[in-house]
């Protein structure tokens, strides 16, 4: 053992279990750097480099972080990268790295802070985890856990023992450490993977989640077994009894004191819903407390801090606001500290040194395939799809904090050493970079399009069930949603199918068990158990219009998703659901002031891609008061009074779709319909030139389709039909306002106008401001517009974005009956042609 005297106050050691320092108590003393309570010095001399330290470790993470997003690779890629950046490999041998940013004198305060970060992560994982996410009765997920994980455990045993690896003279307890870091699974990030994937709600990645979390489980029980067997210097623990039935004793505790206490305590203490400070300084505390427990008993702190998250009540507030606490300190500010401690233990040169470069391939690839063979092995008995079991596989390999923490608690119990350490992160920094890649070029599934009969509207038949997917961010888009719905006619003829979902933004803070929280086919009676109040508030809403009108039927889930690809989601869910009609609220919400907010940049890109690539018919509900009681009428949940409805049409397939709708809301008592359709004059033909040409051949399907309209309803009092000539889009916005003076409406229902040229609207495409909700929604939605009444703008599923969207599509065979509907109608000539003329047959109620 090489000494090296690097300070008149410590001396500098290296071994093979890394450096070692030797602080001199009696130089310190006589420099008056520590004399007790007797001189603050120290501190005075530690926390501006404890601040600085935190300054670096924060802002070189981030970058990091930001570099490695676009590449869709996990956190934990950026954060094995930060702590290699400072290994003595690279920068932490560099002088001035260790005079000024990372001296040997202020380690422990470093990695003090480090370690309290590394606690409450830990409590935060156990938080997160929702042990009813296990599904017993489900064979695939326990049998692919099990068996991947023995055959990592004994794998592990011989790579950590192969001839060449590292230094010859290994114990028994670095083997041990070395087998449970490779079995274990990160359950939370596989879940984000497979949420960027869009497999959540997959046959696979359900699989996947349930095998990650029993793995998981199985993780910290061989790790509290590994910790109580051995003490801190790697060999057999004198007190492994003692600390065995400590800890188990701990468990039970935890179970049937710990957790009915906590429950106990905020059923008692927390009054409306409302959790004060203290609620969270005490559970603080406790993770502390805890901690200390386990330190006691001898196996660190990490296990009390995971029991007491774990005992936690799942359904209770108290872990949004311990989240939204504790997640943006800890994962932004404090978890940088430890993966420069993780850094700083790494030695790459000294690696290459003691290992061969083919052992190192060997050992990195063979600790990568381990799992993916022995998940496609087990696939083979479990009938499951090769392809299914290699992506399984691949993702059992998903690492994240967990293993971090048992690597570094071999090296603290000196079980592992820098060798065997270094060579362990490094697979694991490849084994992370290579899951979500390799997932994405061999399983990634194609768009499925299977074609089904009714994706709008208008061709709904009397009888036919009525599918509506609706959207909701927040619990204000829900009063405005469910009164539309409520007043869409539900029949026992025609019942609605409602899949209601409440939008989630996939964030850093995002936990694990919200991430699956959109799998419909769970039971209602437990959906409170698994989401936040909001969302619960919101379930409760929208189920609240089954239970009052069994012409309903409601299903309720939860779609966690980043932003950018949110619309996928819905997209893909109204496909499953064989939905003809998405409504989405508008971006913009009412104000106390009775007009229309901001709104949300994010939510105004999600309406336009859903728009864009919707399979079916869209609406966009402009809600300004639906449920608010007006002098000039009754809210849609008030008395059995009249409810005005105007429907303004001005031509096209939007126009007739939206007709439709209106027509649908007939044969209610409640219910008035107004329709107005706006007809150009002659002058306006005329000065529109070739563009009347192609308006006047719209106008035919037009006629044909208001004729049907006006024949089925000339006998119903509450519908009105009135037609208005105009000379241009001025004209018709002075009319609408006339309309508007003379008797005022509940709600307007519009067509969207997508890529419809009319004489009755020229003058206002250069004013609109919302292409979404085209130049009349747009027009009726504007502040400045007198009218109070909401607003529903539809655009119509059309043969051309069918053709569209059908350059990528794979065919479902799903019998007879869908392969018929599939089939797109053809000409004579043998190409597509669009279905307007079997619209007609497809009658609306009377």
């Amino acid at each position: 053992m090489a000494l090296e005297s690097n300070s008149s106050y410590y001396n500098l050691s290296s071994s093979r279990y890394g450096k070692v320092l030797c602080y001199s108590h009696t130089d310190l003393i006589a420099e008056e750097h520590h004399n007790g309570w007797e001189s603050a010095k120290p501190i005075h001399a530690a926390f501006p480099f404890f601040i600085k330290q935190l300054l670096v470790a924060n802002f070189v993470y981030r970058v990091i972080y930001y570099m490695t997003r676009p590449l869709h690779l996990p956190p934990f890629v950026a954060q094995i990268l930060c702590g290699l950046l400072f290994s003595p490999t690279l920068l932490g041998e560099n002088d001035t790295v260790l005079k000024d940013i990372f001296p040997y004198r202020y380690t422990m305060v470093l990695e003090t802070f480090a370690n309290l970060a590394l606690v409450y992560n830990i409590f935060l994982l156990g938080l997160g985890m929702d042990l009813k996410m296990i599904k017993i009765k489900q064979r695939k997920p326990i049998v692919i856990a099990i068996v991947g994980l023995v055959v990592a455990l004994l794998t592990g045993s011989g790579l950590y023992y192969l001839p060449g690896n590292g230094d010859a003279d290994k114990i028994f307890s670095g083997c041990l450490y070395w087998s449970v870091a490779l079995s274990c699974t990160n359950f939370p990030d596989l879940a984000r993977i497979l949420a960027d994937l869009k497999l959540l709600r997959s046959d696979m990645g359900r699989t996947a989640m349930s095998a990650s979390i029993i793995t998981d489980l199985c993780t910290w029980v061989l790790l509290l077994l590994v910790l109580v067997m051995f003490n801190k210097q790697g060999v057999s623990n004198d007190m492994m009894l003692f600390a065995l039935v400590s800890t188990i004793g701990f468990v039970f505790f935890c179970i049937y004191v710990i957790r009915p206490g906590v429950a106990w305590a905020f059923a008692n203490t927390v009054k409306g819903g409302h959790v004060g400070e203290n609620h969270v300084w005490f559970t603080l505390v406790g993770v502390i407390f805890c901690s200390l427990i386990t330190e006691a008993f001898g196996v660190t702190s990490i296990p009390g801090a995971f029991l007491f998250g774990l005992s936690v009540p799942h359904d209770h507030i108290i872990r949004d606001m311990i989240e939204e606490k504790l997640h943006d300190y800890l994962s932004g500010i404090l978890m940088p500290l430890f993966y420069i401690i993780c850094g700083l233990r790494l030695n790459l040169g000294y690696l290459s040194t003691n290992t061969s470069a083919g052992t190192l391939v060997f050992v990195i690839s063979s600790c990568f395939m381990v799992k993916i063979l022995s998940t496609v092995i087990c696939s083979l008995f479990l009938r499951m799809p090769l392809r299914d079991g290699f992506a399984v596989g691949a993702l059992m390999n998903t690492k994240g904090t967990m293993a971090l923490v048992i690597l570094n608690a071999g090296r603290d119990r000196k079980a592992l050493d820098v060798i065997m350490y270094t060579h362990m992160t490094v697979a694991f920094l490849v084994m992370s970079i290579l899951v979500q890649p390799l997932l994405t070029l061999t399983y990634t599934p194609k768009k499925k399009y299977s074609f089904y009969k009714y994706r709008t509207v208008q061709k709904l038949q009397g009888e036919v069930e009525f599918r509506v997917l609706t959207c909701a961010h927040v619990l204000a888009n829900v009063s405005g949603l469910t009164s539309l719905l409520l007043v869409s006619n539900p029949t026992k003829r025609s019942p609605i199918n409602v899949f209601a979902i409440h939008l989630v933004e996939l964030t850093g803070r995002t936990t694990a068990s919200l991430l699956i929280m959109n799998d419909e086919t769970k039971p209602k009676a437990n959906f409170s158990d698994r989401v936040r109040a909001e969302s619960e508030q919101i379930a409760e809403m929208f189920e609240d219009m089954e239970v009052n009108n069994d012409a309903m039927l409601v299903q309720t889930l939860t779609a966690v998703s980043p932003y950018a690809t949110m619309h996928e989601d819905i997209c893909s869910l109204a496909e499953d659901k064989r939905a003809s009609l998405i409504l989405l609220p508008y971006h913009k919400n009412l104000t106390s002031d009775g007009r229309l907010g901001e709104g949300n940049d994010a939510h105004e890109n999600i309406n336009h891609n859903v728009l864009s690539d919707a399979p079916c018919s869209v609406g966009i509900l402009v809600d300004r008061g639906m449920t608010i009681i007006r002098s000039e009428s009754s809210s849609f949940h008030g008395e059995t009074t009249d409810k005005e409805i105007a429907m303004l049409f001005i031509g096209g397939r939007d126009d007739r779709e939206a007709l439709a709708y209106a027509w649908r809301m007939v044969g209610q008592e409640m219910i008035k319909l107004t329709v107005v359709r706006f007809v150009p004059s002659r002058e306006a033909l005329f000065a529109a030139g070739e563009e009347a040409a192609e308006y006047v051949k719209e106008a035919q399907v037009d006629e044909e389709y208001i004729y049907q309209f006006n024949f089925k309803t000339m006998n119903d009092s509450s519908v009105t039909y009135t037609e208005k000539v105009v000379i241009d889009g001025p004209e018709t916005i002075a009319a609408i306002r006339e309309m508007e003076d003379n008797h005022s409406f509940d709600l307007y229902i519009v067509g969207r106008g997508y890529k419809v040229e009319t004489p009755v609207t020229v003058g206002l495409t250069d004013w609109n401001t919302s292409p979404d909700l085209g130049v009349i929604g747009d027009t009726l939605a504007s502040s400045n517009f007198t009218m109070q009444g909401s607003v529903l703008v539809i655009q119509q599923f059309s043969a051309a974005y069918r053709q569209t969207a059908g350059n990528n599509q794979e065919h479902v065979g799903c019998g007879a009956k869908v392969a018929n509907e599939a089939r797109p109608l053809m000409n004579s000539h043998g190409e597509e042609e669009d279905d307007e003329n079997e619209q007609y047959q497809m009658g609306m109620r009377k």
